[in-house]
């Protein structure tokens, strides 16, 4: 996978020209290419390609990194890279390459002149033309010489040119076949918490963070189906239990709810010469009606509609919970507190008791995502012997504890399905806790403004009643 970087330079380039083309880096300046100048005067030929088409100040030269992972290519493959690079990207620019060996990755250095050679104009660097000229053609250069490269959108991560492949042909890779599973393990699950611990047979570990994470035992990194499809984020999930996986698929129902990108409005074209004219006569005889638009809301306008719907939310708020004076909602807050901490009391029991008996529910777990493993460790079937012996050692936990598998699956599934649920409880208690809390330290300013407004209106019909008199 090749990372890249551009960096603009104000300082005269020679200097890190030296640096790009020292030899200790570049094994003796072995490792070494120029395009358009020669190594040995490459800074005096910048320099005077500035002068001929008076473009002396400002950036002097433009700095690429091209890093690529340990191990993963050659010093000369590197560099051949990077010469490609040059010959497509930089055409008519003054460039000087240099692959570095010194550091535990290869990386190539290319410098180049800001200004054109041929046409005089100065490289402009901006994000567009990076994503879109610097890393396009990067990527596609590893492509071809079977490297790995950065996939763009969802999780922003590198996916290996392997996997990339095997997509594009519908071989299975890591990723899918995790969704299959997921999908299987919802269909399956009577409930959130018997869904982790479908899961978890399946031989997964579980992360449990603002996204839901998922990774065979062995692998290093997490993976977050739920950043490219909302169907297996924790509302997606039990939103599919629930029922509605057939809709979600079927994309009728999805489990979040979709808003477009913000696109700024288009400008209105103007008419000029003759057409603008006659134009403008069409409108005169009424043909044309001017364009409508709503009146503009100012910021003031804007924050007292945030208030009115904040305002609607507690008097629903307190129509639902029949809460009528200040001292039945002290009540009820007082109330909520101590219900939030029996239940926060009630998770911490479950936890404990749950950590107890964590070694069976993994040796559980061990025990039925290895069975395959065993099956074909028997046949004859070799590189299984550790999974074969831990394997061993999982049933050997379970037949100790003097409980059946299906007994300590029941067992499991009972931890997992409280914790699921006192957890759904916890959140929708600190919501109503929230939401009463706003109204205990904000309704004296309702009063306030209640108040200012009645005044208002009383203040208006005593002056009708005297412009009457």
């Amino acid at each position: 996978m090749a990372v890249t970087k551009i960096l603009a330079r104000h300082a005269p380039v020679k200097a890190l020209i030296q640096y790009a083309l020292n030899g200790d880096k570049t094994n003796e300046q072995v490792l070494t290419a120029a395009l358009n100048c020669s190594t040995a005067f490459a800074a005096r030929r910048m320099q005077q390609t500035k002068a001929r088409y008076h473009q002396e100040d400002g950036v002097q030269c433009y700095h690429i990194i091209q890093s690529f992972q340990p191990g993963e290519v050659t010093p000369e493959l590197a560099l051949e890279i990077a010469q490609e690079f040059a010959k497509e990207h930089l055409r008519g620019y003054e460039v000087v390459i240099g692959t570095h060996v010194d550091r535990h990755h290869v990386h190539s250095h290319i410098v180049f002149n800001s200004v054109n050679a041929e046409t005089g104009k100065k490289y402009h660097s901006s994000p567009q033309s990076y994503y879109q000229q610097i890393r396009a053609v990067s990527d596609r250069l590893c492509r071809e010489h079977g490297l790995s490269v950065i996939m763009e959108g969802g999780e922003k991560s590198g996916k290996s040119y392997v996997e990339w492949l095997r997509e594009s042909k519908g071989q299975p890779t890591f990723r899918s076949m995790l969704e299959a599973d997921l999908k299987e393990s919802i269909e399956d699950a009577n409930d959130l918490g018997h869904f982790f611990m479908i899961m978890e047979h399946k031989g997964y570990e579980i992360y449990h963070g603002n996204r839901l994470g998922f990774r065979l035992r062995g692998q290093e990194r997490f993976m977050y189906p739920g950043r490219r499809n909302p169907q297996f984020t924790e509302a997606g999930i039990q939103a599919a239990i629930a029922g509605n996986l057939a809709e979600i698929d079927a994309g009728r129902r999805p489990a979040v709810v979709y808003r477009p990108p913000y696109r700024p409005a288009r400008r209105r074209t103007k008419y000029k010469g003759l057409v603008g004219l006659y134009y403008h006569y069409v409108y005169l005889l009424g043909l044309v009606q001017r364009r409508q638009y709503p009146p503009k809301m100012s910021a003031h306008t804007k924050q007292e509609v945030m208030k009115f719907e904040r305002y609607k939310e507690q008097f629903a708020f307190l129509r639902e919970h029949e809460i009528t004076t200040a001292q039945e909602l002290e009540a009820f807050l007082n109330q909520t507190e101590q219900a939030l901490s029996r239940l926060e009391q009630e998770r911490k029991e479950i936890n404990t008791d749950k950590k107890k008996r964590l070694p069976l529910y993994q040796a559980l777990a061990d025990a039925e995502a290895l069975a395959p493993a065993k099956k074909l460790y028997e046949s004859g079937v070799t590189g299984l012997e550790e999974e074969y012996r831990q394997y061993l050692r999982a049933v050997e936990v379970l037949e100790r504890c003097g409980a059946s598998r299906g007994e300590v699956s029941a067992l499991k599934a009972e931890d997992y399905r409280r914790l699921a649920e006192v957890n759904l409880e916890i959140k929708r208690q600190r919501k109503v806790l929230a939401m009463g809390r706003d109204i205990r330290n904000g309704h004296e300013g309702v009063r306030r403004e209640v108040e200012m407004v009645e005044d208002t209106q009383r203040l208006r019909i005593t002056l009708q009643d005297h412009t009457i008199g």
